[in-house]
């Protein structure tokens, strides 16, 4: 298994980062990595995902979610053709670090045969994508632009 990990601090309660992050027809106005995301964000649904990794093209996967558990914790498990070639688990946790202060994990979990062949380009992309997806998540549960200073 080769994980990708990214975590910030987001000043907002968990509750209104669980709001933002299952907002998905509002992907599209901010998220420069997850473009879109179709479907019920529920236990077992077929999700119609949109990324668009840096530097790299666009690309549309069905995954499943295999863990919904509101405001903790989202997971998705997609498979390039079938399970154990190209494996893909992406996870969003939310830890309380405060009342009124958020905890998030950002990662993804990738197993299969093909992982080592593709890991060196998919890390750098995708890296880049999750830590500019954190900071448009972060932005806007704080109510700023992204060309704010901090």
């Amino acid at each position: 298994m080769r994980e990708i990990r990214t975590e910030t601090i987001i000043e907002a309660p968990a509750s209104k980062v669980w709001e933002e992050l299952m907002d998905f027809p509002a992907y599209p106005s901010w998220n420069p990595f997850i473009k879109s995301i179709q479907g019920k964000a529920e236990l077992n649904s077929r999700l119609e995902i949109l990324i668009k990794p840096v530097g790299g093209d666009p690309v549309t996967f069905k995954p499943r979610c295999v863990r919904f558990d509101p405001p903790h914790e989202f997971r998705w498990l997609g498979h390039l053709l079938i399970r154990g070639i190209f494996d893909g688990e992406h996870i969003f946790e939310l830890k309380s670090a405060s009342p009124n202060q958020t905890h998030l994990i950002h990662r993804e979990e990738f197993r299969g045969l093909l992982v080592p062949i593709f890991w060196r380009s998919l890390k750098e992309g995708t890296l880049l994508g999750f830590e500019l997806m954190n900071e448009a998540l972060r932005a806007r549960c704080e109510g700023r632009s992204l060309d704010e200073e901090e």
